[in-house]
């Protein structure tokens, strides 16, 4: 957990330098508006095929992730209070459907704040009385150290080890890029800000929070194994599943605490809701944007409204079913940066595409966006089928030396269903890819996706014609000329025009598309809906 902390923090610097000064200014140009609108990106450098094929890929992926974020805490407050699991699922997501329904953005983003105040608020309670309960937060600091828990630095370079330092760093970092450069749900905070400058402070702001949203939780998670480290819960078979650790830990030592247990809870669902309404917000503006409104172009404003009322219970209904697919992949979290990966890293590929090489067209980013999804499908799913070998996932020693009947007294039984299973009928016959290439450590997927895209693509563009099109608007390009601008066929028209580099955009001008809407609308709450 501290090796996860640590290269957390090493990558997120990276990952907030590429999305502020890369992807923003190509979503925030005063000169040309249409760059606001999600996903147009892609029709504007390639086609529209291309856009369509890259929204629905987001659409797929964003529907898969928000079903495990919303299971995640469905599970922690069946653990601590026993209610019907489906029950708690088609409840946190129908909140999540009121609200979203109803606030559009600007309901989504005032929740998010208070959301992430309670969710740093559980974090803290269960240190406090962890370390009470320990002697102080020296003690479990040596606990860890003692239990292996500290070594943070593997520098093996076998991609098919699960967590390394360059897995995580190399890889993770890559997946990171992709969430914050290329995912509407962050795209569609970028755009409401003020000014670009804004938009980037909003990412430094946030770097701060993740930060220490991160290290409490992996200090929760250090606390967790000091209390249990002669008892482990799930090796005595008290839960089913690795993600009922923490609820576990929570009814064990605070359940005497009144509102505590309903604290931990808030703290999960906050969480949870902070996703769930973002992802759903998001899939209604680009589904609205990229496939209803090009064909039925004279709807009213009163009738996109009632549409994008209708999608956000669509979409949140459908997000509550693949909840349920969450149930038999495993680790939520590997489960879920394995789907982000899968799909994110050919669509960050496809962007890379565009952006840096001039010389790439439609045909190869179709070409190499299907390849690069059929790869990390391929490989992801087959992971999932045949998991890793302990040789390979390398599980750190658990001990039950000290296990006994009264440890699980204020715990409720999970649900039968809730234990992972797998995929395959013949768990015992493993194929040859399974220790090899299904082995790949999951945070390579999004790299893999990424690459595979960018080479393929390349390659094609240039066997059928990218040398000979016309040339594209400069503004499609990442700034400081051939610095950061490829081509193959050599130095291009557009690369002999002095281009403005990154610090030239105006950074106090307002946003030419958010203020319009918000000075020229005659209802200012509908300025935040889509």
């Amino acid at each position: 957990m501290a090796l996860r902390m640590e290269s957390q923090e090493v990558q997120d610097v990276h990952m907030k330098r590429n999305a502020a000064l890369r992807a923003l200014p190509l979503y925030l140009r005063e000169e040309d508006p249409q760059f606001f609108k999600s996903w147009s990106y892609l029709e504007l450098r390639f086609s529209r095929p291309v856009r369509l094929i890259g929204t629905t890929m987001y659409i797929a992926q964003t529907i898969l992730y928000t079903g495990m974020v919303i299971y995640a805490p469905a599970l922690a407050l069946n653990q601590i209070t026993g209610l019907d699991l489906w029950g708690v699922l088609v409840a946190t997501g129908a909140v999540c459907i009121v609200y979203c329904t109803l606030g559009g953005l600007k309901a989504v983003i005032w929740t998010d704040v208070m959301q992430m105040v309670i969710m740093l608020a559980g974090f803290v309670a269960v240190i406090a009385r962890g370390a009470v309960l320990q002697g102080g937060l020296t003690n479990i600091w040596e606990d860890a150290g003692k239990g292996g828990r500290l070594d943070a630095f593997d520098f093996d370079p076998d991609p098919l080890k699960r967590h390394t330092f360059w897995t995580i760093v190399v890889g993770g970092s890559v997946m990171w890029v992709s969430v914050y450069s290329i995912n509407q749900s962050q795209v569609q905070r970028y755009i409401s800000c003020k000014t670009l400058r804004h938009a980037k402070m909003s990412l430094y702001v946030n770097l701060v929070g993740l930060w220490l949203t991160v290290s409490l939780a992996v200090f929760s998670g250090l606390t967790m194994f000091s209390i249990y480290k002669n008892c482990d819960p799930l090796e005595n078979g008290d839960i089913g599943t690795p993600d009922q650790m923490l609820p576990y830990l929570v009814m064990d030592i605070l359940a005497a605490y009144p509102g505590i247990p309903g604290l931990f809870v808030a703290a999960a669902y906050s969480g949870t809701l902070s996703t769930v309404s973002s992802s759903i917000n998001a899939l209604v503006a680009v589904t609205v944007e990229d496939f209803i409104l090009p064909v039925f172009k004279n709807l009213t404003e009163k009738q996109v409204s009632w549409m994008n009322m209708g999608l956000s219970v669509f979409f949140g209904a459908v997000c509550i079913g693949m909840a349920g697919v969450a149930s038999v992949m495993g680790s939520i979290l590997q489960a879920a940066l394995s789907i982000f990966g899968m799909i994110s890293g050919p669509l960050l590929g496809l962007y890379l595409l565009g952006m840096l090489f001039r010389t790439s067209n439609s045909i190869g980013a179709l070409v190499g966006m299907i390849i690069g999804l059929v790869l990390t499908l391929w490989v992801g799913i087959g992971s999932q089928i045949y998991p890793s070998t302990a040789e390979k996932t390398n599980p750190l020693p658990v001990s039950t030396v000290d296990c006994n009947s009264t440890m699980s007294q204020n715990v409720t039984t999970p649900a039968p269903w809730t234990s992972p299973v797998t995929l395959t009928s013949q768990p015992h016959v493993r194929p040859p890819l399974a220790d090899s290439w299904y082995s790949l450590s999951y945070l390579y997927f999004c790299l893999l996706g990424t690459l595979t895209t960018m080479v393929v693509g390349l390659l094609v563009s240039m066997a059928t014609g990218g040398c000979k099109q016309d040339e594209k608007n400069p503004e499609l390009f990442v700034k400081a000329s051939d610095l950061f601008s490829f081509s193959c066929c050599g130095k291009s028209k557009v690369s002999e025009v002095t281009e403005k580099s990154a610090t030239d955009f105006n950074t106090v001008a307002d946003n030419p598309t958010f203020t319009d809407f918000e000075m020229k609308s005659k209802d200012p709450e509908r300025a935040t809906k889509l």
